[in-house]
């Protein structure tokens, strides 16, 4: 038998630090995550390196739900973490932003 995970939530800032349509890398308790802004004002949290070759995701361009690994071109979407070609998959975590602009991230 199988124990559910225990998610966490945590503030990590506020989402002033990011700009919108860009992404920042932040250290969750020893976990290094890339949290994005997008345009649109959505916030999306996945890990911060490409499981391609390892690019900083957090520097990638992104547009719509989407994110481009600034090493090699892969595109991820944002919300499901696949790659566009179903070569790989990025891990996600559960955000969302508070009334006062905190970002509170769910992590194990």
């Amino acid at each position: 038998m199988t124990m559910p995970s225990t998610v966490t939530e945590r503030c990590i800032g506020h989402l002033s630090q990011i700009p919108r349509g860009e992404g920042r890398q932040f250290d969750v308790g020893g976990t290094m995550v890339a949290v994005f802004h997008l345009r649109n004002g959505g916030v999306y949290a996945t890990q911060t390196a490409c499981p391609h070759r390892g690019g900083p995701l957090a520097d990638g361009i992104t547009g719509g739900t989407t994110v481009i690994c600034p090493l090699h071109g892969k595109k991820f979407d944002l919300a499901t973490g696949q790659e566009w070609t179903g070569d790989c998959v990025l891990a996600t975590f559960p955000v969302r932003v508070t009334r006062e602009g905190e970002i509170i991230l769910g992590i194990e």
